[in-house]
C-alpha cells in the first residue's frame, strides 16, 4: 500500500486493486477565502498550489471518500473531478443530501460506528469533533473512516478532529497498522483550536499501535504549525520514529 499525500488533507491511498482519494481540495492556489483576517495573516487559500505529479495520480482514482463538508477539504475543483469522472463517493449519512444535490455519485453512506462492506474488506465511520469548546459546534458533523481491506495494513483516517474517547477507542481497540491525523492547530478568530493542540497530537501518536501519519500542514492561513515544529515537539517526546510527515506530491510505502 501506498499512501500520496498531494495537499492539506487530500490524500490519495493506492493498492494493487483500488485508487482511494480522500477529500479532494484541487483548487488553484488562492482560491478559497481566509478562514481568518486577524488572528492570522488573511492570505486566500489554499497558499500552496497542487504538486506536479497530482494530475497522474488523481487520474488513477477509483473512489473518493469525503469526511466532512468544509472547503478544504472538498472544493468545487474537487466536485468538478468527481462529477466529471462520475466517481463513487462513500460519505456520512449526514452528508449524503447535501453532496447529491451537488451532483456527486454516493455509492454508500455511513451511520457512526456501523460497519459497512467496502471494497472487498470493511469500512467504519468514526465520530469526529471539530475543535475545543463551542466552536465545534459551529463546525458541524465530521466523520473519521477505520478502513480494512484485503491482504492490506488497516488505515484511521481521522480527519478534523481533537482527541476524544471516540479517536482513543479506535487507537487502542481497533489497533490501525495506519493512523492519520490533521496536526496544523487550525484556530478561527474565534473560540479555541479546530484541531488536536500539540499535546493531544502527541496523545494520539504515543498511543497510536502503527504508523502515523501527519498531515493538514502548512496549506492553509488559519494553520500556524509547521513540519518543522511538528518535528521539534515530536523529536523531545522520543516519538518522531513512529510518524510520517509527508511533504506535499511524496508517497509513503507501507
Amino acid at each position: 500500500m501506498k499512501i500520496h499525500h498531494l495537499r492539506n488533507a487530500t490524500l490519495v491511498i493506492e493498492t494493487e486493486t483500488d485508487v482511494i482519494l480522500v477529500d479532494p481540495m484541487l483548487g488553484k492556489r488562492k482560491t478559497i477565502p481566509p478562514f481568518t483576517i486577524f488572528r492570522y495573516k488573511p492570505k486566500r487559500n489554499p497558499l500552496v498550489a497542487l504538486p506536479k505529479n497530482s494530475r497522474d495520480i488523481l487520474s488513477r482514482v477509483t473512489i473518493c471518500l469525503i469526511t466532512h463538508l468544509h472547503p478544504d477539504h472538498i472544493d468545487k475543483a474537487g466536485e468538478v473531478f468527481l462529477r466529471r469522472k462520475s466517481i463513487p463517493v462513500v460519505c456520512s449519512i449526514k452528508d449524503e443530501k447535501v453532496l447529491s444535490k451537488r451532483g456527486l455519485n454516493i455509492s454508500q453512506s455511513l451511520n457512526y460506528w456501523e460497519p459497512q462492506e467496502f471494497l472487498g474488506g470493511k469500512i467504519i465511520g468514526i465520530p469526529a469533533i471539530h475543535g475545543y469548546g463551542f466552536i465545534a459546534k459551529l463546525m458541524g458533523n465530521v466523520m473519521g473512516f477505520h478502513i480494512e481491506l484485503p491482504n492490506q495494513k488497516s488505515v484511521y483516517i481521522s480527519s478534523d478532529t481533537i482527541f476524544t474517547e471516540h479517536v482513543q477507542k479506535v487507537l487502542i481497540e481497533f489497533k490501525p497498522d495506519i493512523a492519520t491525523v490533521a496536526c496544523g492547530t487550525a484556530r478561527l478568530d474565534i473560540g479555541q483550536p479546530l484541531l488536536m493542540r500539540m499535546n493531544d497530537i502527541l496523545k494520539f501518536t504515543a498511543l497510536a499501535p502503527g504508523r502515523v501519519f501527519a498531515n493538514h500542514l502548512e496549506a492553509l492561513n488559519h494553520c500556524p504549525t509547521t513540519r518543522a515544529d511538528l518535528r521539534s515537539a515530536l523529536s523531545e517526546n522520543n516519538l518522531l520514529d513512529k510518524v510520517d510527515i509527508p511533504s506535499d506530491g511524496t508517497n509513503v510505502e507501507y
